[in-house]
């Protein structure tokens, strides 16, 4: 039986590199349009003057200087920043540049833990007399994202996933944080009980009553005393604190879902242009999924009404399908079911799940018919033409008169 005052040794040493991008979406938007480095980038929706919807998906450090902040209402950006350049959300850009990334990531392990689209965990344990040690092969990635894609990462590298995540975090921006094996608990212990994943607000306030204000106090508590005081989740805290964390990168699955949403610039009932919204939306879900080779098998429709009243539908298809003109037509009929006379509507998305392999599906096509055979053909051509010329080089004809506010910047779930 393990020693309750002794932190667990993890089962064979490990060396775990956590990478996260800078500011990612503004440092894309910085290096593809050169004038607007050095000054203070904010990446979302429309500020309008100060009266614009929706909220920063992020921003570069020099806005950041004026207290804006990713999440925070783009109005209240605006106000604190007038002067900053506003750009929209190209989310498909982001991801193009995610892909990059996680192949630079690839050279050196495939044991990737992808976070999000800029943030990974990476264990090299097994990759070290390749390529030298931890921190070595960290200086290579650090090295790697700047020559090559002209973005700067922050890196941690430690034995486990918690202590190298707090690494990272500690150096931004351009970080390089390096803990030794055998010295995570020393390295957390004078940082506050914050750092602490899963200490909230309400949590800090409980453990300052106890006088727990840093994490090596938290560590030299009793865990039976955590545990008694608060749960399994005690014991969790405890073993953090003490610079243990067992739990293994785990390689990227894959997506449970593949969805698009947008937020109108201003509550609407016009059912022209939720109707056109929703087929801009089935064509841009229909066309990553073409892309990621899947099909999925149930379509979830997301309604937001005025003021933040949020409700989903879905419905089980009988073939799964990557087609817009299949997707489409059963978002419009569980819209239809959703909505009340005059109700006004904030935002729309469109979600596709229970996915499968195109590949599994192929062998069915006969079952489609020949017109959806054709329809297939069509959207590759289509794929096609907007790899290489764009989305909007072409486009459906129902789509043509749509303000351009609404064909771009669209949210991808």
């Amino acid at each position: 039986m393990r020693d309750a005052g002794a932190p667990r040794p993890p089962a064979t040493p490990r060396r775990i590199i956590h990478v996260d991008m800078d500011a990612f979406f503004a440092a894309v938007e910085q290096r593809d349009h050169p004038r607007t480095r050095g000054r203070p980038v904010i990446v979302g929706a429309d500020p309008k003057g100060g009266g614009g919807r929706g909220v920063v998906a992020a921003c570069s450090y020099e806005a950041r200087a004026f207290g804006v902040h990713s999440a925070m209402p783009i109005g209240r950006a605006y106000r604190l920043c007038p002067r900053a350049v506003f750009l929209p959300v190209r989310m498909e850009r982001y991801q193009e540049v995610s892909e990059r990334l996680f192949g630079i990531f690839a050279r050196y392990t495939d044991l990737v833990e992808a976070l999000s689209i800029d943030e990974a965990f990476l264990d090299v344990s097994g990759s070290t007399r390749l390529f030298g040690a931890a921190e070595a092969i960290a200086r290579r990635i650090k090295a790697d994202t700047r020559a090559e894609e002209g973005l700067v990462a922050s890196v941690g590298v430690a034995g486990n996933k918690f202590v190298a995540k707090v690494a990272s975090d500690l150096g931004k921006p351009d970080g390089f944080v390096a803990v030794p094996p055998g010295q995570e608990k020393a390295f957390l212990a004078p940082l506050p009980v914050s750092r602490l994943w899963g200490v909230g607000a309400k949590t800090e306030r409980l453990l300052r009553s106890l006088g727990l204000i840093t994490i090596g106090a938290l560590a030299a508590w009793p865990e039976a005393a955590l545990a008694a005081r608060f749960g399994e989740a005690g014991r969790h805290l405890w073993e953090l604190a003490n610079g243990v964390d067992d739990r293994p990168v785990t390689p990227e699955e894959a997506a449970k879902s593949i969805g698009a949403e947008t937020t109108f610039a201003e509550d609407t009932a016009d059912p022209r242009l939720l109707r056109t919204t929703l087929l801009a939306l089935a064509e841009r879900v229909g066309r990553r999924l073409r892309r990621e080779g899947v099909r999925g098998g149930t379509v979830t429709l997301k309604v937001r009404f005025e003021p933040f009243e949020t409700h989903t539908r879905a419905r089980t298809l009988a073939i799964p399908t990557a087609l817009a003109d299949e997707i489409f037509p059963v978002a419009a009929e569980l819209l239809a079911a959703a909505r009340l006379p005059g109700r006004r509507i904030r935002l729309l998305g469109i979600a596709v799940s229970r996915l499968v392999r195109a590949e599994a599906v192929g062998r069915q096509l006969p079952l489609f018919g020949a017109g959806a055979a054709r329809r297939e053909r069509v959207a590759a051509v289509m794929d096609a033409v907007a790899e290489r010329f764009g989305e909007e080089a072409l486009t459906r004809a129902a789509l043509l008169g749509r303000p351009r506010r609404q064909r771009a910047g669209h949210g991808d779930a």
